[in-house]
């Protein structure tokens, strides 16, 4: 079974900087794909961020530039570096991979 548990969030003000983590278990990281997601009350669920197996990245186009996603084959995490950060990044943000049933989530709010 897999399990995802996300850490990392915080309050921090415009143009700051947070990096999230999420621990793995149950797969390996560097066989699947993995992703970030963002969700705001109200709203549906938003793919922000990808890394596939072989380390392709992708990104939703408002973070590009911005955020970038990586993993830790060792630890068996995925991270997400997050600077700039602006007030409408403010949202609660999980890492997935499909198939997998939802985690908690980590609450970012960039707010001054």
């Amino acid at each position: 079974q897999v399990h995802l548990v996300e850490s990392g969030g915080g309050l921090v003000q415009p143009g700051g900087s947070l990096r999230l983590s999420c621990a793995v278990s149950g797969i390996f990281v560097s066989a699947n794909i993995m992703h970030w997601y963002r969700q705001v009350p109200g709203k549906e669920r938003e793919l922000v961020a990808t890394i596939t197996s072989i380390g392709r990245t992708n990104y939703v186009d408002s973070v590009k530039g911005r955020f970038t996603i990586s993993r830790n084959n060792a630890r068996n995490t995925v991270a997400l570096q997050m600077n700039s950060l602006k007030s409408e990044d403010t949202a609660v943000y999980y890492c997935h991979v499909a198939g997998a049933t939802w985690g908690q989530g980590t609450q970012v709010t960039v707010s001054s």
